[in-house]
């Protein structure tokens, strides 16, 4: 019954008020409240996504946050491409690209960097880290790259049966990750005890599932109402619009940063691996066929292929990552290289 009380089963109750309640144009004070809001409810999604990880183990406890920020990371793409507008047919590839741009520079790096600090050095099972990789490589090429070298329509698009071939090899390869990470090979992504855990009751653990969709659900649509709040303000300041992008794909990918930080602090890099890299797996090959039906049934048009520029960097986080995560241990050096191309890439879009 304490529990009820507890700034965790409160915070989304309260988030979500706020949203049904508050005015669209609540003027300066309405937006900070609603960052205020937003807050709450990520660091309440973390809490309960911790909660569910400690009752179903690694990898599922990763997993579920994972699936869970993607599927509606994917509605809120598909709602903002339906409402139109200038740019929306490009509006998928560059959150898509934000966010992985993110996850592997920044998610990564900044744990890799606290665990650096407090551990200097830190282990994990290096055959999990090619597994996700070879998956995420294969999926990033084939729906961001290669669409700028076909030549079935001018442009960097796909045509209809194009697309519909890449959202089932998306598909077909996001399944086979997640039959190898759970089924047959779960040993590469476990992890050890800490010696912190507690016991999770069946019932708690299934509060805790609804009570992280809710918190994730309320995010996302925050996060959607204080978009134009956010452009308004980097217009206000001179900055490109691109960078609306970044901000938004920074809040819908906090939850998941937040777990990964404090599992390095925990000296659990495995768990920050898991979250991260499954993240970007799940960001790309559910988000992608998602997108690619509602295309097909809408008839909408859509812009995959990366620029030159977004290519090279694309190019470059994954060959750091791979070389920074080849051996089994972190380094200081490493987290410093991966948030170095983070700042370029968030630097190259305001001095492009």
């Amino acid at each position: 019954m304490k529990k009820i009380f507890q700034w965790t089963y409160i915070a989304p109750a309260i988030a979500w008020i706020f949203y049904l309640v508050a005015p669209d144009d609540g003027g300066f004070l309405g937006s900070a409240l609603a960052i205020a809001a937003l807050i709450g409810g990520v660091l309440s999604a973390v809490h309960h996504a911790e909660v569910i990880a400690h009752k179903v183990g690694e990898p599922y406890g990763t997993i579920i946050l994972a699936i869970a920020v993607t599927l509606l990371e994917a509605s809120i793409i598909v709602s903002l491409m339906l409402t139109g507008g200038l740019g929306a047919d490009t509006y998928a590839r560059d959150t898509l690209f934000a966010a992985v741009m993110l996850i592997l520079n920044g998610i990564l790096g900044i744990s890799m960097l606290v665990g650096a600090i407090k551990y200097k050095e830190q282990g994990f099972e290096t055959k999990s880290v090619t597994i996700a990789l070879v998956s995420l490589v294969s999926i990033l090429v084939l729906t961001l790259v290669l669409p700028n070298f076909t030549t079935s329509i001018a442009g960097p698009s796909y045509s209809a049966p194009q697309l519909i071939a890449i959202g089932i090899c998306c598909v077909v390869i996001y399944g086979f990750f997640l039959f190898t990470q759970t089924i047959r090979h779960r040993r590469y992504f476990a992890t050890g005890p800490t010696g912190e855990e507690k016991a999770v009751s069946s019932a708690e653990a299934g509060i805790s599932f609804g009570l992280l969709l809710a918190c994730l659900g309320v995010v996302i649509l925050l996060a959607k109402n204080l978009s134009p709040v956010i452009e308004g303000w980097i217009v206000a300041a001179g900055l490109p619009t691109a960078l609306v992008g970044v901000a938004i794909a920074s809040v819908i990918l906090l939850p998941e940063g937040i777990a990964a930080i404090r599992a390095a602090r925990r000296n659990q890099y495995q768990t920050s691996i898991n979250l991260a890299l499954g993240s970007a797996l799940a960001s790309i090959g559910l988000s992608i066929p998602t997108v690619v039906i509602v295309c097909t049934i809408m008839d909408l048009p859509l812009v995959l292929g990366l620029d030159a520029k977004s290519m090279v960097l694309l190019g470059l986080s994954i060959f750091t990552v791979m070389l920074s995560l080849n051996k089994g241990r972190t380094n200081g050096l490493y987290a410093v290289v991966l948030l170095v191309n983070l700042m370029m890439y968030i630097f190259t879009i305001i001095f492009a």
